[in-house]
């Protein structure tokens, strides 16, 4: 099969998928994408995690494999909701994976099953035509935050969980893109009142409120574990969003300029959350998937 850069997309296509992301739409494969669903990937607590696989029909080699992790405040969605499954029609399987949400268990919880998840593909590469050296993730607002995790903290003691086992295969991604992410937990709820909250979303994902759970917000956020083992990263971020302010993604990248990882953060003027990704932003996206997904192979 001949290999297409991202970079040769319609840029515009990245930016109208991220306008389906925000009503909540997604629109039509292109015929060129399988999809594989219902993948089992784990069990745990009696419950079956799964994921879905989209890949280019005509790949003849392994191809590189980009994880989707969606968005919902930790607490709902699903692997179903993937718009970026499109972009199975290059060189590239899109992986949308299904992880506990905050209803079911706390953190780590959700970060276990996303590792367990890449542990999962590297060790089932072959049978799915995968490339075990080149895993890429891409998350929005909650996914996000966990793309970042993935991103950082690769091989830390007591994140790493075992969901799955294929305990001999790394959890590391070779690169993370994060649409506005919640990076610094603590830093995010800012209001003592909601601090005090036991249902929202933080204090859910944390399994208390904030208030009282400290420790865990911290250990909850990508922010506390950037060094310069973290793989490279994309932010894109509206100057206008309300639900997680720019700032987020802001402090996050300057932990990651100071660490000397590789990192781009794009700043969307006067948008707010959920916002779709402008031509000149998407463009830069295909080509950091690019560079960190097809170089070299």
């Amino acid at each position: 099969m001949k290999r297409v850069s991202f970079s040769e997309l319609r840029i515009v296509a990245l930016g109208l998928l991220l306008g389906q992301m925000a009503c909540g739409c997604v629109g039509r494969l292109p015929s060129t994408v399988r999809v594989q669903r219902d993948i089992p990937y784990a069990q745990v607590d009696g419950r079956t995690l799964k994921l879905d696989i989209y890949s280019p029909k005509q790949a003849t080699n392994p191809v590189p494999a980009l994880v989707w992790l969606h968005p919902g405040a930790w607490d709902m969605g699903s692997k179903s909701f993937c718009p970026i499954g499109f972009m199975a029609a290059t060189n590239l399987a899109i992986v949308s994976v299904d992880y506990r949400l905050s209803e079911v268990a706390p953190f780590p919880a959700q970060l276990y099953d996303c590792k367990g998840a890449v542990r999962w593909l590297r060790a089932n590469a072959e049978q799915y035509h995968l490339d075990p050296d080149h895993i890429g993730v891409f998350g929005a607002s909650a996914g996000g935050h966990l793309a970042l995790l993935l991103a950082d903290t690769a091989g830390r003691p007591g994140l790493e969980g075992d969901i799955g086992g294929n305990r001999d295969f790394s959890s590391r991604v070779q690169c993370a893109c994060a649409f506005y992410p919640p990076t610094d937990l603590n830093r995010l709820v800012r209001d003592p009142k909601d601090r005090l909250d036991p249902d929202g979303d933080v204090a859910k994902l944390l399994g208390g409120p904030l208030a009282s759970n400290v420790d865990k917000a911290i250990a909850a956020s990508p922010l506390t574990y950037v060094d310069k083992d973290c793989a490279p990263v994309f932010l894109m971020h509206g100057t206008a969003d309300q639900l997680v302010p720019v700032e987020q993604s802001r402090i996050f990248y300057d932990a990651l300029v100071k660490a000397d990882v590789a990192a781009e953060l794009e700043i969307v003027p006067k948008k707010g959350h959920g916002i779709i990704a402008p031509p000149p932003v998407a463009e830069k996206a295909y080509r950091f998937f690019d560079r960190y997904l097809q170089a070299g192979r």
